[in-house]
């Protein structure tokens, strides 16, 4: 009650605050103002009820900053426990862990050891027996070093005896001779050399004759074999220049009202149409073998369908040379396709297909460039060389010939042109430039194409020649050159090409064997008709003969 009262009174506030201070004396700080406040009437009776106040509020707080700190010291306890049993938890697994991955790095470590110990043995081992086989090849090498050291005293010494011998034969020669040592020296090289000089001749012509016989021998089978391995007909198709009409009113109709229908249709086409006195035949004519097929279809159609006008004849041309483009590129694939040639330029496949209708002596072309790149291959097969390589050059060898009559030079130089500027290789370039021996071949598919060219240029009906007609003319070759006088034997070669004439030295000198030479050359060209040129050769020897008995 007292508290209560000394609470509601300004002058008891200290008191009624004790409970919110800490310190308890703060009471005996402030009594002279509170004795001072209550006045001295009522100052024993305040007195008496503060210090009674005091005492029970000491009491009170000494017994709840006991409860607080005993309440606070149990807590601490058993954080404290908890703490330490935690940590003790916490220090038993680890030291747990601890000591599994110990016991881990240990066994490790023990495996490790017995690993290296193990090696350590094996190499002990190894180089024990080493030490051991060193030991034994040392031996052997001392007691060969001592039969060495034995044999080179006893070589030496008996070289003492031979220089010893050497030397009283060479004063006793010196002495019969009476030539010094440099005198006998170059006379015995002098016959030494002439003796090595006319055996090595003899081996040499020997070694020569027998590989030249090899070597025709093996070139001979290969040859034979090639051409047996592919067999190409011997006939081959050429471009037409003749359109066959139904009647000639037709002739009419193609030349038109003042020729205004033919000079629009040579115009489109780019050829020169003949129409003459021969009945049921046009004739076209064109150095370039594409313009002169394109004007033989379109005229056909013209004649077909019978609207002849120069708008017709102005259509009908340009659909025939989209016909005949993509014919041209068919068949340039085709003939890639067939010789197994892959990766050409488009333009080099137009060009393969040109040669379609390009014909040399009535042979067409594009078939003689597929037999040449076969027999080519396989003659590269046979030689050891890169058989695809071959056969690419033999057939892109003749590709100028599909633009020779529009660029200037033969066909082998427009040809390697073609090819270098489209991409191909020096191997096929050189071959299509050097493969009528113009130049120095440079690469053997130069001369493996050239002699793929020659087999099948000149084999029996590969010019449009049959077989019987062959063997007549080389009948007349042989027989026109055996009417001469002195003439013993005569033989034709090459396919017809070349006539070899072997001629008596006794019946004919040197100047009537050029007469001779010259007088089969000259009947050829007035009796017999022949594709390209025939080389004479005249041969006059003399031989002697001896038997010894």
């Amino acid at each position: 009650m007292v508290i209560q009262i000394a609470a509601s009174d300004k002058t008891l506030a200290p008191v009624a605050r004790y409970s919110k201070r800490e310190n308890p004396m703060y009471i005996f700080s402030n009594l002279p103002g509170l004795l001072i406040g209550l006045g001295a009437t009522e100052g024993v009776f305040a007195l008496s009820g503060v210090i009674i106040g005091v005492i029970v509020a000491l009491i009170i707080a000494n017994a709840l900053q006991k409860k607080n700190r005993e309440a606070k010291l149990k807590e601490h306890e058993l954080e404290a426990k908890q703490i330490i049993s935690e940590a003790k938890i916490e220090a038993k697994e680890a030291a747990i862990q601890y000591k599994s991955e110990a016991e881990k790095e240990l066994s490790q470590s023990r495996d490790r050891l017995r690993e290296e110990e193990d090696q350590l043995k094996n190499q002990t081992n190894q180089l024990s027996e080493r030490e051991d086989a060193l030991r034994k090849q040392e031996k052997m090498v001392q007691a060969n070093q001592q039969r060495l050291t034995d044999k080179l005293q006893g070589a030496e010494q008996r070289q003492k005896e031979l220089d010893k011998q050497l030397e009283k034969h060479r004063s006793s020669l010196m002495e019969l001779t009476n030539l010094n040592k440099e005198e006998a020296t170059t006379r015995l090289l002098a016959l030494l050399e002439d003796e090595l000089e006319q055996e090595m001749g003899a081996v040499i012509l020997k070694h020569e004759k027998s590989i030249q016989e090899v070597c025709e021998e093996k070139s001979r089978e290969m040859l034979i074999m090639t051409m047996q391995r592919y067999a190409a007909s011997h006939t081959a198709d050429s471009t037409t220049s003749t359109v066959d009409i139904p009647s000639d009113e037709m002739k009419g109709r193609i030349i038109g009202r003042e020729g205004r229908n033919i000079r629009a249709f040579e115009k489109a086409t780019g050829v020169d149409v003949i129409i003459d006195d021969t009945p049921g035949v046009v004739i076209v004519s064109s150095f370039d073998p594409v313009r002169r097929e394109i004007a033989r279809r379109s005229l056909s159609d013209l004649i077909t369908d019978g609207r002849i006008h120069p708008s017709r004849i102005e259509e009908v041309v340009k659909e025939t040379e989209q016909k005949i483009e993509k014919f041209i590129i068919k068949k340039g694939k085709e003939a890639a396709v067939e010789v197994n040639v892959n990766g050409l330029h488009e333009r080099v496949t137009y060009m393969l297909g040109r040669l379609h209708f390009r014909t040399s002596y009535s042979q067409n072309v594009l078939r003689h460039s597929i037999e040449v790149a076969f027999l080519a291959g396989m003659l590269a097969e046979m030689v050891g060389l890169d058989a695809d390589l071959a056969r690419r050059a033999g057939l892109l060898h003749d590709i100028g010939k599909a633009a020779d009559h529009e660029l200037e030079g033969g066909h082998p130089q427009i040809g390697a042109d073609l090819l270098k500027r489209h991409g191909e290789s020096p191997e096929v370039v050189h071959a299509a430039f050097g493969h009528h021996d113009e130049i120095v071949s440079e690469y053997p598919y130069t001369v493996l194409t050239a002699t793929g060219d020659a087999c099948s240029a000149s084999r029996p009906g590969a010019r449009r020649e049959s077989l019987d007609r062959y063997i007549k003319r080389m009948e007349e070759l042989e027989s026109i050159a055996r009417e001469y006088n002195g003439v013993q034997q005569a033989y034709a070669i090459q396919a017809g090409r070349e006539l070899r004439v072997i001629i008596s030295s006794e019946k004919a000198d040197d100047e009537s064997a050029a007469k001779v030479a010259r007088g089969i050359a000259q009947q050829f060209e007035e009796q017999l008709t022949y594709p390209g040129e025939i080389k004479v050769t005249v041969i006059r020897e003399s031989r002697f003969t001896e038997f010894a008995r």
